[in-house]
């Protein structure tokens, strides 16, 4: 692994530790870029994520290419428009743009899907840091630990100080142990699907009761998607009849100045 460095901070910390309680102190580190790039979890959830960001900008640069069209067509065509008509078009043109940036914002915003989802993403693997270091700093006496990888001015650190491979052994020690409980689960339900209908049949009071509590809550879950999707759809379907009705006024007057062209070359 590469060289670390210590925080300034560890500097003053160590120092206040041997001035004080004059033992020594043991201090250690843990990169948090290395362990994720070394969880299996992480990098499969980190591929599917890298997809779906593909996916929208490349929905995003159809957008704006299409919208460029929109305003080189309008540039083409202006000498040949009435005032309204060019107002409608770029009408139409900026509703487009807004359009696009709010799901620009939806998707790489601050409070965006990418942020969220990295974010998510993150955060278990954090959890599962945290609680290693805790029962590596208690059996190790170790009288500080820090994240090399923050963003800190740094000085130098020896790799022996490093010790992000015996977090690494614990995180997979405890998948190890949820992958070994998932196959007791397995065993279990090949059990319980092996009981005869009476045994089925008797079911404990509380086992019910916690079997209606588990289907209202579904139940709650599933009105409040649907309440969700049907907003969704319902400002879908106003932009979407918004455009047309731009569309087909934008149309009328451009039939309108036809016609009366028409008429005048008839005259």
């Amino acid at each position: 692994m590469k060289k670390s460095i210590l925080i300034p901070l560890a500097f003053l910390l160590v120092s206040g530790f041997a001035v004080q309680a004059q033992q020594t102190v043991r201090i250690g580190y843990v990169d948090m870029e290395y362990i994720l790039q070394n969880v299996p979890e992480y990098q499969e959830a980190s591929a599917q994520l890298e997809k779906k960001v593909q996916q929208w900008k490349k929905e995003v640069e159809t957008e704006l290419k299409r919208i460029d069209k929109m305003k080189q067509d309008l540039a083409n065509e202006r000498p040949l428009l009435t005032s309204e008509l060019i107002k409608d078009r770029e009408d139409e043109i900026r509703f487009e743009e807004k359009k696009i940036l709010d799901y620009q914002q939806k998707r790489f915003g601050p409070n965006g899907d990418f942020i969220t989802q990295k974010l998510q993403l993150v955060k278990p693997i954090q959890d599962q840091v945290f609680v290693a270091v805790q029962e590596i700093a208690k059996n190790r006496d170790y009288d500080l630990i820090f994240d090399k990888s923050a963003d800190v001015v740094t000085l130098f650190a020896a790799d022996r100080l490093d010790v992000s491979d015996q977090v690494l052994r614990s995180i997979t020690r405890a998948s190890n142990r949820r992958e070994l409980e998932t196959r007791q689960e397995k065993r279990e339900l090949i059990r319980q699907e092996a009981k005869t209908v009476e045994e089925e049949e008797v079911l404990s009071e509380r086992e019910q009761l916690q079997l209606e509590r588990k289907q209202e809550r579904e139940a709650l879950l599933e009105e409040r998607r649907r309440l969700r999707d049907s907003i969704r759809t319902a400002k879908n379907e106003e932009a979407e009849r918004r455009r047309e009705e731009i569309l087909k006024e934008r149309q009328r007057k451009k039939d309108s100045v036809a016609k009366a062209r028409e008429e005048i070359r008839n005259n």
